[in-house]
């Protein structure tokens, strides 16, 4: 009697390999590159001519080397008494960082409530916030100046600083973060006693530093990178910001182009610096405040 024998075991053949993975990977660092040195590219030959002395800094066609790495224009810039470019830095940075600590302020205690108590009229005022943003900011310019002009606030910082504390855009980005955060946390802190500024001040904000973070570094950026205002409201020399009082270089040294690139240099060290240390906050601001309308 014949007898089946089973059949003998097979290997799984391998898995055919992905010729079109290869190339597209390829193609996709190559153009991820070339992007890079799109933006990266300007920055370089900013720090390059930096260095240059004025015959190299203007020469033609431009070159990327220098015959002679110098620190002339940075010299020039730092210690001349017509150009405090040290005070204009100080200025900026003090403007910046009040205004975004007003703007963090003002956003959050606005955000909570339309976020998560209910009160009659709660959709009216948040769409009302959100119309301001249609508002282009230079047509507030006049008015703006009008009132700091009534405030005796002309030719301070003060008039850099507080005009634009109150942020539409604040209140909507912090209003969609706080949607993201769990309830139950909230509600647990309500029941052991606590009050809803306790809530808000012990459980919601320390919970949304990611948020708090991010939006605290584009108020910086926007205040410390603003050229209309300031060259509006300050006059004097030593009380001007650094982008309105490098411009006055240009008038002033004939486009000196070696020390508008010092100056740009030093204008980007503390924006590259405070990215790099917050870059993983802004990530994670930005990811989970789109994540619930």
């Amino acid at each position: 009697m014949a007898t089946a024998t089973a059949p003998a075991p097979t290997r799984d053949a391998p898995p055919a390999p992905a010729t079109g993975r290869r190339p597209a990977s390829v193609a996709r660092y190559v153009l991820l590159v070339l992007l890079a040195l799109v933006i990266v590219g300007p920055l370089v030959f900013i720090l390059v001519t930096s260095f240059k002395t004025q015959a190299d800094a203007t020469g033609t066609p431009p070159t990327w080397i220098p015959e002679t790495f110098t620190g002339q224009a940075y010299d020039a810039i730092l210690g001349s008494g017509e150009t405090p470019v040290l005070r204009w830095f100080v200025n900026s940075m003090i403007a910046a960082v009040g205004n975004a600590f007003l703007v963090v302020t003002t956003s959050a205690l606005a955000a909570y409530p339309l976020a998560r108590m209910e009160f009659r009229g709660k959709k009216i005022v948040f769409w009302a916030i959100i119309s301001t943003l249609f508002i282009p900011p230079v047509i507030l310019t006049i008015p703006n100046y009008l009132i700091v002009g009534e405030l005796r606030w002309l030719d301070t910082l003060t008039a850099v600083i507080v005009p634009t504390a109150a942020s539409a855009f604040g209140v909507f980005f912090l209003r969609q973060f706080f949607l993201t955060l769990p309830s139950e946390l909230e509600e647990a802190a309500l029941i052991d006693g606590a009050n809803r500024f306790q809530t808000f001040w012990r459980i919601v904000l320390p919970l949304s530093r990611p948020a708090l973070v991010t939006l605290a570094l584009l108020a910086f950026l926007t205040n410390y990178n603003d050229f209309l205002w300031p060259v509006y409201v300050l006059f004097s020399p030593e009380n001007q910001t650094l982008p309105a009082g490098l411009s006055t270089l240009q008038s002033a040294n004939a486009v000196r182009y070696d020390l508008l690139a010092a100056g740009a240099v030093i204008a980007s060290v503390p924006v590259l610096l405070i990215y790099v240390l917050a870059q993983r906050y802004i990530i994670e601001g930005v990811s989970r405040s789109g994540l619930k309308g």
